[in-house]
Parts: structure tokens; C-alpha cells; sequence
């Protein structure tokens, strides 16, 4: 199977609006796109996503079946909002410290995302938040102590998984002590192994002993360990987690068309590093034409740079790509309920 897999399903891609385009449904329906991932300018209400997810899952070919995404981490960054429940800050979750709670939280957001078709979440945010000028991370953080983040980290994932949709723990080796939006600049963290291995890594740790089916890489560069590339496209940063970690899961690039990667390195570039360094599947978010150009950069790569990539990736897709559609209808009483217990989470969204 891993063999027979096109290149281009270590592709993760988003679109606008509310219709994906018929080159990307021609690119889906031929195997050639391995992962979607929604947003909330693709949804307007529960009937059009239900619609939507249901014609995406069922134009993908049987043999490689489409993994459909979304970022539901709760707070502020949770693109199924309105009929669906409001979730808490993961701050607030770990403020409140009950990791039953924690648990029924992943299980919920899972039942919700697996009732419309989607099986991976990118989430949770395991980024230690020890920075309160961090304009990016703050309140998606269980919280400042390393220990207390890895338990609610170790918690959400298991209880997410064992509900059927995949984790993914972000953003790797962590996002929680910059000053810069990533997605506006490259971020510099001049923080060694040896503070990375206290603080940072910790939960990434526990996310890997909880059997996460994926983490998503952090655009920074860690000069202690790697001076000239950001540690999506650091060999010496992804050998941490591939070695010394020993993850053999999927690892996500962020976003391609962030301006950490994006203005400072060629298309090309990104793509061929990332995988050498050790990165599986590439996120681009909104913009078609760039999508295209990665799978074409995806195409001519050796065979030798995609072959772990396509073996995890239908690895991945083998546990969690089954998803049928339950015909759950929001609003989901219970969910909203448990979700009232925490604090208000702020009403905005990210991206």
C-alpha cells in the first residue's frame, strides 16, 4: 500500500469559501491530496458542512481514504462555533485541574467532529506557557508548569483517540516562550537542550507515551541548536523528537504560507528540508495555487525522502480514516452543559 501511495498524499490542504474548487475535488477524487483541512470560512451551517464532509469523504478513492482536519482546540481557536458547542480556554481547563473533566472535554469535541465526518483535530496545544507577552500561544496553553500541561496533554489525547479521532500535539519543540506570531515573522528562541528538556519538551514527552497520531511542528528558530533553520526544516531539532523521543508518527509541517518559512525560503526549499529534517505532511492553508506547486515539488522528490512519510501517513490513515458519518445534530446539550462549567472562553476567532 505505502508503495502504491501518490506523493501527494502527504499534502494537507485548505481552501476558501464555502465550495472546494473542481481542480481540488479532481486532485482529491485521483488520491493526489491526502488531508483537508477546514476552517471556519468554509462552514455556514451544519447542513452545508454535513454536505460538504460527506461529498469530500466520499470522492476519495477506497484504498486512500481523505483525512478530514480542523483546529477545534476550544477558546479561541475553534472553527465549529454557533450550532456547535463553545468551548473553554485550555488555560481554563487547567486552571480548574480535573483531569476527568479534561478527558470528557476531548471526548466531546471527538464526538462532534467524528458525527461530521472528521478524524483528526489539531490539537491540543501542548506549548508550555511561560511567557506572558506571547501574542500567539497564551490561553491555548493548559498553563505555565510543565508537569501540570503534560498531564492534561497525556489526558486529552488518550481520551480523544480512544474516541476515535486522531490528536496532534503542537507546536513542536515549543511555541510557548516567543514574542513574535510566527505567522507574521520568524521567531528566535535562544533557549539550549538542557532548558528545552525541563520546560518545552516535557509535554511533548507525555505526548508521545499517550501514543499521539501526530505533532505539528513550530516555525522558530533554536539557534542553540540549529543556527540557520527554523525547526520545521531542522534536522538537528526533528532528531530530538525522532531519536531521542522515539516518535514514529506523523509529523506536520504549520502552514507553509506563514511568513516565518515563507519570506525567508524558496517553496522548493521548504518542502525538500522539511522532509529531510523529518517532517511528514505539509499544511497549506488557503492558497490553491501554492498548494499545487508543493504537490508538484512533492512529485518530482526522490523516493527516498517520501517512503517514511507515506508509511506513517497510511499508518495514520489506516486507524483513523473510517470515519462514517452518525448523523449527530448540534446543539449538543450535554457538551455545552460541561462546557458552561469553565470559564467564558473570549469570542474571536483565529484564522
Amino acid at each position: 500500500m505505502v508503495h502504491t501511495m501518490h506523493p501527494g498524499q502527504l499534502l494537507c490542504v485548505g481552501f476558501e469559501g464555502l465550495e472546494p474548487s473542481s481542480d481540488l475535488l479532481d486532485r482529491i477524487a485521483e488520491g493526489k491530496i491526502g488531508c483537508v483541512v477546514l476552517f471556519s470560512r468554509n462552514i455556514r451551517d451544519p447542513q452545508q458542512l454535513a454536505a460538504l464532509t460527506s461529498q469530500l469523504l466520499q470522492l476519495a478513492p477506497k484504498e486512500v481514504p481523505l483525512l478530514l482536519a480542523i483546529d477545534q482546540e476550544g477558546g479561541s481557536v475553534q472553527r465549529l462555533r454557533g450550532s456547535w458547542t463553545e468551548w473553554p480556554t485550555m488555560r481554563s481547563v487547567g486552571e480548574q485541574n480535573d483531569l476527568n473533566r479534561t478527558a470528557e472535554i476531548a471526548r466531546s469535541i471527538a464526538r462532534e467532529l467524528r458525527d461530521l465526518g472528521i478524524c483528526l483535530d489539531f490539537a491540543p496545544v501542548v506549548d508550555v506557557d511561560t511567557n506572558p507577552d506571547n501574542p500567539i500561544i497564551g490561553d491555548r496553553s493548559f498553563g505555565a508548569d510543565p508537569r501540570r500541561v503534560a498531564a492534561h496533554a497525556k489526558t486529552f489525547i488518550r481520551a480523544m483517540q480512544s474516541s476515535g479521532v486522531a490528536a496532534c500535539a503542537k507546536h513542536f519543540p515549543g511555541h510557548g516562550d516567543t514574542v513574535v506570531d510566527s505567522h507574521l515573522a520568524l521567531p528566535t528562541l535562544t533557549h539550549g537542550l538542557e532548558r528545552l528538556q525541563g520546560v518545552e519538551l516535557v509535554p511533548f514527552r507525555a505526548a508521545v507515551e499517550a501514543g499521539v497520531a501526530s505533532i505539528m511542528t513550530a516555525h522558530i528558530l533554536y539557534p542553540a541548536l540549529d543556527s540557520k533553520f527554523p525547526a520545521t526544516l531542522s534536522p538537528s531539532v526533528l532528531q530530538i523528537l525522532r531519536k531521542e523521543l522515539g516518535y514514529d508518527g506523523v509529523v506536520f509541517s504549520d502552514d507553509l504560507e506563514m511568513k516565518a518559512v515563507a519570506d525567508h525560503y524558496s517553496l522548493e526549499d521548504q518542502v525538500l528540508r522539511s522532509l529531510h529534517a523529518g517532517v511528514d505532511a505539509l499544511l497549506v492553508c488557503k492558497s490553491q495555487e501554492l498548494g499545487l506547486r508543493v504537490l508538484e515539488i512533492l512529485e518530482a522528490a526522490p523516493p527516498s525522502l517520501l517512503h517514511d512519510p507515506l508509511r506513517r501517513m497510511h499508518a495514520l490513515k489506516a486507524r483513523y480514516a473510517k470515519t462514517l458519518l452518525a448523523g449527530g445534530h448540534p446543539p449538543y446539550a450535554a457538551h455545552q452543559q460541561l462546557a458552561n462549567t469553565f470559564r467564558k472562553a473570549p469570542d474571536s476567532t483565529l484564522g
